[in-house]
């Protein structure tokens, strides 16, 4: 079986693209007709069917999460970065959550050091021209990010990045496990 991909039994070639409310109503009429008729023949025609039918939905592939999902987390990390909740950014990332940023490897407590430290005041956020990829238990992104600042002198700044980011899915939840971010130029 290979990585990433479902296969209940590879050499049966079965139609499995069903939706529930087709099955349901094909379910349906095959049973009136296996009650109208009352034969023993039909009765084991319906129980294969019902097997069969049990054995197929067990095999349909999860559908993977939206892309949406971990656009939200990107944006509500952003979010806490520029409200400082260090509790909710944690939250938001893997226990081993690591930052490549202007040649250095930052993980949580570097920065949040470097935010507690950083002048600014105020910063806002937007992001664009999203990438992204997922399956159900990972995923990627790379986006444009634009900042803009205001310093604790009342400066003005604004910044252009150039980010990926590597999703994990831990329980039912998206985390950021990895970005990386370098100066648009």
């Amino acid at each position: 079986m290979k990585a990433g991909k479902q296969e209940c039994f590879p050499e049966i070639s079965l139609p499995v693209s069903l939706s529930s409310r087709e099955f349901t109503e094909n379910l349906r009429g095959f049973l009136r007709s296996v009650t109208a008729k009352r034969s023993t023949l039909s009765m084991k025609k319906a129980c294969i069917f019902l097997a069969l039918a049990g054995t197929l939905s067990a095999c349909q592939p999860n559908r993977p999460d939206s892309p949406e999902e971990l656009k939200a987390v990107i944006e509500a990390y952003f979010d806490c970065i520029s409200r400082k909740d260090f509790a909710r950014m944690r939250a938001l990332t893997t226990p081993d959550f690591i930052l490549f940023e202007n040649g250095k490897v930052i993980d949580h407590d570097g920065l949040i050091d470097i935010i507690k430290k950083s002048p600014i005041v105020k910063a806002d956020y937007s992001f664009d021209n999203f990438k992204i990829n997922v399956d159900n238990n990972s995923g990627t992104a790379v986006y444009f990010n634009h900042g803009e600042f205001v310093t604790n002198d009342s400066s003005q700044l604004t910044r252009d990045w150039l980010e990926s980011a590597i999703f994990k899915k831990v329980g039912n939840e998206w985390k950021l496990h990895f970005a990386h971010s370098t100066v648009r130029k």
